[in-house]
């Protein structure tokens, strides 16, 4: 039977349109008519639906509550500061915005670690301004030990080719570009790997020996490709993620925008490789720039 999956997310208490994290994210929209108090209730609830679909999916989640003090617009998506990992490590990762720093918690690490688990803590490397966002930076194929990033003010060639060497994988490292030529903020937002199956944005990378080396690589690793528009890319459909209930099922998770972005062939091949399970997340989109895949940190280890 294939392990259950115990998925980390943390319900916010202050989600507005972040400006520290905006000038390298180019999904984030700014509405300038609409109160803070009003981006927050509207996050709460879109994050509310998306947890109670989950649950009521068999999967195993772990909410944290966001805390008022300080002020973290962007805890709503951990999946940036920690990562877990089956040989029973946690990583704490170095963050480019200062108030995403704080979205670092002692409490959630405690929760999960028990006394063999190792700490890998690269966080420091901001002292530095030399940054890697989690699996928003990486998108790691857990079965065979690769981890793939494309460059960007939010990920560190270097330091992800360190990290590797602390987790015994290898580093697959490209470039991607959005729609205006800028490097493309986090790698999850153009792929996604479950077990058998990989979806990518083939398009954004420019370099097309590159494009294709990825991609062949991944169909080598055992994983049918599901190759999606940079508009689709645009509607967070790349920004999906596999996890398994405690039966053992497995859900393909994303949310509402990114299912309708998807044409009926590409939903049939999803399909073969677990249920689709969406949810309306547009406010979370429109003003964190981020979309389900980011609201989950995978608590892989044994705790």
């Amino acid at each position: 039977m294939i392990q259950p999956s115990t998925l980390l997310m943390v319900r916010p208490a202050s989600f507005v349109y972040n400006e520290q994290t905006a000038g390298s994210n180019s999904f984030q929209n700014k509405v300038e008519d609409e109160t803070n108090s009003s981006i927050q209730e509207k996050a709460v609830a879109e994050f509310d639906n998306f947890v109670l679909k989950l649950k009521e999916a068999g999967i195993d989640i772990r909410v944290f509550n966001d805390s008022p003090s300080p002020i973290t617009p962007d805890a709503i998506f951990p999946n940036n500061w920690i990562s877990f990992h089956d040989n029973n490590s946690i990583v704490l990762y170095p963050m480019l915005a200062p108030n995403r720093r704080l979205e670092r918690r002692m409490d959630i690490v405690d929760a999960f670690k028990n006394k063999e688990t190792k700490l890998i803590d690269i966080s420091i490397h901001e002292n530095k301004n030399i940054f890697l966002e989690g699996t928003g930076s990486i998108v790691f194929d857990y079965t065979n030990e690769i981890a793939y990033a494309n460059t960007s003010p939010r990920t560190d060639k270097n330091l992800l080719e360190e990290l590797c060497k602390h987790l015994n994988y290898k580093a697959t490292i490209f470039k991607a570009v959005d729609d205006a030529g800028a490097d493309i903020y986090h790698t999850n937002v153009l792929m996604c790997i479950g077990n058998t199956f990989a979806v990518i944005c083939k398009e954004c990378i420019p370099d097309q020996n590159q494009a294709n080396i990825i991609c062949k690589q991944l169909e080598a690793t055992g994983h049918e490709l599901l190759t999606i528009s940079r508009a689709q890319m645009n509607s967070f459909a790349g920004n999906m993620y596999q996890a398994f209930n405690t039966e053992g099922k497995s859900f393909i998770i994303m949310s509402e925008q990114a299912f309708k972005a998807l044409n009926s062939e590409q939903i049939k091949t999803l399909q073969q490789y677990g249920t689709l399970l969406h949810a309306p997340l547009y406010t979370i989109e429109k003003y964190g720039g981020g979309s389900a895949r980011c609201m989950m940190a995978d608590v892989r280890n044994n705790y």
